[in-house]
C-alpha cells in the first residue's frame, strides 16, 4: 500500500532531532537557544491553540518551549506542510497560531515554517493596519523544493535532516514510477552508513525513508534481501532484524484494520500487546498514557516502538523527564 501521508514520519523526526532541525533549517533560531537547558515538545498543549481552526491535510505542527541565552523562555512554533496544497491562506493561519499561542502562554512566540513546494521570498508575512494602529508578523520560510539545485550539500552532510530532505524530495519525484522510487530508496538507505551514523540514527532515519518512500510488497521483499547482503558485506546488522521486519508489517495491518472499522479501543489494545511483547509488564505512566490517547498518537508511537531502545524514547518524553509517580 503506497502511504501518502507525510504528517506523521515529518512529526515524529521534528520531535526526536528538534535541535538537528533548527541547525539545518533555521541556524540563526537555532544558535540563539541555551541547549544545555534542555527544551519541552508541548504537543497536547499546541491542540489547545488550533483545536478550530482549518489545517488543511498536509501537516506537522510542533510547539517548542525552550530557553534562549539570554534567559528568556520562548516558544518555538514550527509548521511544516509538506504538500504544499491550498497554501493561499497560510500566512493568516500562521498569524492565528502565533497569537492564539501568546495569549496562551504570555511568552515571546517564534515562528517557522517549512514548505514542501517553492515559495518567492525567505520570509512568509501577515498583518493589517487602520487609523494609525498595525499588527505585523513577519517569519521564515524554508522550501524544500529549494534543496534540489543543493543535491551535493546534502549528499555530504551529517545533519538528519539533509536525508529527510533527500527522502521527501525524492518521494514527490518518484511518486509515479516504483522502480524509480526503488532505486532512490536503496541509495539512500545506503547513505545511512556512508555518513559514519550510528546505529540508532540509522534506524531512527531508516523509519522516515521506509514511510515516505513507500513501495509494493514484492519490491520491499527485494529491497530487503539487498540490504541485507549489503549489511554482511560491511559486517553491520543494523536493520535485517526478522522480527523488526515482522513488528512493522503487523502493526501496518493491525492498525489498518482498527481505522478501517473505527476501532480505537481495538488499535490501542494492540499497541498495548506489542509494548508489553518489546519491554514487559508496562510502568503506571504508559497505562495513563494509553488511557488517554488519541488515533494519531498511537500511530506515531507505533512507528516509533519499531526501533525504540526504551519506553521513553517511543512515547518522546526524554526530554520531558517524565517518569512515573512515586
Amino acid at each position: 500500500m503506497r502511504r501518502d501521508d507525510y504528517d506523521t514520519p515529518w512529526k515524529q523526526i521534528l520531535g526526536r532531532y528538534f535541535p538537528a532541525f533548527l541547525e539545518f533549517f533555521f541556524p540563526t533560531a537555532y544558535r540563539g537557544i541555551d541547549w544545555t537547558l534542555g527544551y519541552t515538545l508541548l504537543d497536547k498543549e499546541l491542540q489547545k491553540v488550533v483545536r478550530d481552526a482549518t489545517l488543511g491535510q498536509r501537516r506537522a505542527d510542533t510547539l517548542v518551549q525552550v530557553t534562549g541565552r539570554d534567559g528568556v523562555e520562548d516558544r518555538v512554533l514550527v509548521h511544516v506542510e509538506v504538500q504544499g496544497e491550498d497554501t493561499s491562506d497560510f500566512a493568516q493561519r500562521m498569524f492565528v497560531y502565533n497569537y492564539r499561542s501568546y495569549d496562551l502562554y504570555g511568552r515571546p512566540v517564534v515562528s517557522l515554517v517549512v514548505l514542501g513546494e517553492p515559495y518567492p521570498a525567505e520570509y512568509g508575512a501577515f498583518g493589517y493596519g487602520r487609523w494609525n494602529c498595525e499588527i505585523r508578523l513577519q517569519f521564515p520560510v524554508v522550501s524544500l523544493a529549494a534543496y534540489r539545485e543543493r543535491w551535493a550539500e546534502l549528499e555530504t552532510s551529517a545533519n538528519p535532516f539533509a536525508v529527510v530532505t533527500q527522502a521527501h524530495l525524492k518521494a514527490q519525484e518518484t511518486a509515479g514510477s516504483d522502480a524509480a522510487r526503488y532505486r532512490a530508496k536503496l541509495g539512500l538507505i545506503r547513505s545511512l552508513y556512508r555518513r559514519g551514523y550510528a546505529r540508532q540514527e540509522i534506524l531512527e532515519l531508516f523509519r522516515f525513508i521506509d514511510w515516505v518512500l513507500a513501495l509494493p510488497e514484492g519490491l520491499e521483499d527485494q529491497l530487503w534481501a539487498e540490504m541485507q547482503q549489503f549489511e554482511e558485506e560491511k559486517q553491520m546488522r543494523y536493520m535485517s532484524s526478522v522480527e523488526r521486519i515482522g513488528m512493522r508489517k503487523g502493526m501496518e495491518k493491525g492498525m489498518e484494520k482498527g481505522m478501517e472499522k473505527g476501532m480505537e479501543k481495538g488499535q490501542i489494545k494492540f499497541f498495548n500487546f506489542l509494548l508489553r511483547q518489546r519491554f514487559g509488564e508496562l510502568p503506571g505512566w504508559v497505562e495513563a498514557r494509553l488511557k488517554h490517547a488519541a488515533p494519531e498518537e498511537v500511530e506515531t508511537w507505533g512507528i516509533r516502538v519499531l526501533s525504540a531502545g526504551s519506553l521513553e524514547d517511543v512515547f518522546g518524553v526524554g526530554n520531558e523527564r517524565e517518569r512515573e509517580p512515586h
